[in-house]
């Protein structure tokens, strides 16, 4: 992280759109959004994801109901890998992405706009500065 003035912090943050982004046609989309609040895309590259990378990934849900769902989806076709950066990086892809529940998040963030359940919910985001850098360093690991 970068201090710049009046407190603010230049952040990176690690964001993933998830297959059903991808199938959705909503690549282009998401990146608009992110760019026209002021993030600026650092990496970005399309991928499958193998089933290791994606427990990696996930890792810190491998006790939940969940997992496996979760893994089976994100490597059930391509995704979109991308670094960005920003002032509050981290929180403004989160607001953007809105709550991980499309039913919960607002209607004009990308899960509430083109989203209905949980896992197939458009977008995967770092929840803290701390996940961003395990994650780039995943995905980006020369970042």
């Amino acid at each position: 992280m970068q201090r710049l003035g009046k407190g603010e912090l230049m952040e990176r943050t690690f964001v993933m759109i998830k297959p059903d982004g991808v199938r959705k046609q909503l690549t282009g989309e998401c990146l608009r959004r992110y760019e026209a609040k002021g993030l600026k895309i650092v990496d970005l590259r399309m991928d499958n994801l193998s089933a290791d990378i994606a427990r990696q990934h996930y890792g810190e849900h491998v006790d939940k109901p969940f997992f496996d769902d979760l893994v089976k989806h994100v490597t059930s076709g391509p995704v979109v890998l991308m670094v960005l950066e920003g002032v509050g990086a981290v929180a403004a892809a989160r607001k953007l992405n809105g709550a991980t529940n499309p039913l919960e998040a607002d209607p004009g963030s990308l899960r509430g706009a083109f989203a209905l359940e949980i896992t197939e919910n458009i977008v995967h985001g770092s929840d803290s500065v701390d996940s961003a850098k395990r994650e780039i360093g995943i995905f980006f690991p020369k970042q």
